[in-house]
């Protein structure tokens, strides 16, 4: 069995338009806001997969109060029109 992952389609992909809408704004989201607005369990898992569809999605550990989160955030976000795309392609 290969070590690859096998990752979906954002334009197949319901799930992944969800968490891509998240990141759309180009700001910074913790794990659990993706959780949350996406309704998905696994941000990091989704986050991967749209790496490995092309979206460059930065991400930064950062701990407060001795607890360690995660942060998301896309430099160069898709556009609404190119998000319409996108959906349309579902």
């Amino acid at each position: 069995m290969s070590g690859r992952m096998h990752a979906a389609d954002p334009s197949r992909s319901r799930r992944l338009l969800r968490v891509l809408r998240v990141l759309a704004d180009g700001r910074e989201h913790s794990s659990r806001d993706i959780q949350e607005r996406a309704d998905t369990v696994a941000a990091g898992t989704c986050v991967s997969e749209l790496r490995a569809a092309g979206y460059e999605v930065r991400c930064r550990q950062e701990t407060r109060d001795g607890r360690r989160r995660w942060l998301y955030r896309m430099p160069c976000p898709p556009t609404p029109l190119e998000l319409s795309a996108l959906e349309a392609g579902r």
